[in-house]
């Protein structure tokens, strides 16, 4: 039986401006604008690029045990965060495997009373129901109130260096003050209740935003026209690949997956070893036997792309897997990343790519291929 695509609010929007739409983890999304990715890629670079991506989830969990629970099922210690801040962290199975990568946000809770505060957590579009599942199996024995809240929040990124400048102009406050991975409750234009992160899945500057899905098309129209002077153009889902690509930001069911865990994705920033959560103990013995593959990033040496499932071979020996590659529309050349056996990952070691299973030379090069903006 067919199952039929979701759509955004913004599908009409989309259709109109000629968009190609594609499926993308159960939605009917833009891949790209008639404007196409290259170009979509290097507004983004250069200026700012708007995403829908309302296909992402979000929950929210309040209540008396709200950091107990968070801090059990997530990688990250969110007793270290402050108010407004938001970390990166991972769901993860038992044996350590990655059920979904995951940005939290700690956020007052002004319903609860004075110094009370609540998690609000955004998810993948792929996992956002096997994530809540995940979720609700494990509330028992917290006094916790868990919310699948992603059919009433819209979520859209405004990504790029002219994005704090542009978003500026139509808030109230200074959000260029803003210090990067923290969020603000905002209004913009007007009556627009808005959460902005000062977050995003691009290497660039800017923001993602969570508001009320009424308002999906005032939001979205009014930062393309208050933008357009300065380039902004809207970006598919072809762009935002090559994007994350550059500065190495993992895709899940690619870069993470249940059958790896964090500390062989070198994402240990994002797990907080010092505490108990689900996990823990599988991620720990990775970590410290050094075992399993090791995520890498490469350079083709003979031109040519490498795709998501292509096996990596030393010597004539398979001794890995690609995840992702592309020609990079900005740093210019064919890169890719992949698991490979440690012996092997060293920067400088030199590999082959088995491209439709004939052998096209590498090179294992430092990550990430871009430097993310808050890296420099």
């Amino acid at each position: 039986m067919k199952t039929e695509l979701k759509r955004t609010a913004l599908y009409d929007w989309h259709v109109a401006q000629d968009a190609r739409m594609v499926p993308f983890a159960g939605w009917e999304m833009p891949v790209q604008y008639p404007t196409g990715p290259n170009v979509e890629h290097k507004a983004t670079r250069e200026a700012a690029g708007l995403f829908d991506i309302d296909h992402m989830g979000q929950v929210e969990v309040r209540g008396p045990d709200a950091e107990s629970f968070v801090n059990y099922v997530v990688s990250y210690d969110v007793s270290k965060m402050e108010l407004y801040d938001a970390h990166y962290g991972m769901l993860c199975y038992a044996d350590g495997g990655v059920i979904d990568d995951l940005f939290i946000y700690k956020l007052p809770d002004d319903k609860a009373g004075k110094d009370a505060f609540y998690f609000f957590i955004a998810v993948n579009a792929s996992n956002r129901d096997k994530d809540f599942a995940w979720m609700q199996a494990h509330a028992g024995g917290f006094d916790i109130d868990l919310k699948h809240i992603s059919d009433e929040t819209y979520m859209i990124a405004f990504q790029g260096p002219k994005a704090p400048e542009i978003m500026n102009r139509l808030t109230t406050s200074d959000v260029e003050m803003m210090v990067r991975f923290t969020g603000r409750q905002e209004t913009i234009l007007g009556d627009v209740p808005v959460l902005l992160g000062r977050t995003g899945y691009t290497g660039e500057d800017g923001f993602e935003l969570f508001f009320p899905v009424e308002y999906a098309r005032k939001v979205w129209e009014s930062l393309l026209k208050e933008g357009e002077k300065d380039g902004v153009l809207p970006v598919g889902l072809a762009a935002r690949d090559s994007l994350r690509f550059e500065a190495c930001m993992p895709l899940y069911g690619q870069e993470l997956n249940a059958e790896l865990t964090p500390a062989n994705a070198r994402l240990n920033f994002a797990v907080s070893y010092d505490k108990e959560f689900i996990g823990r103990d599988a991620i720990l013995k990775t970590k410290l036997e050094k075992s399993g593959p090791l995520l890498i990033g490469f350079e083709m040496v003979e031109k040519s792309v490498a795709r998501h499932g292509y096996e990596i071979a030393v010597d004539g020996q398979v001794v890995g897997e690609v995840t992702s590659g592309m020609a990079t529309p900005t740093v210019g050349k064919f890169l890719g990343l992949g698991f490979i056996e440690r012996k092997y990952a060293r920067v400088g070691t030199e590999i082959d790519i088995l491209v439709r299973g004939k052998p096209k030379k590498a090179i294992v090069v430092k990550r990430p291929f871009y430097t993310p903006v808050y890296r420099k």
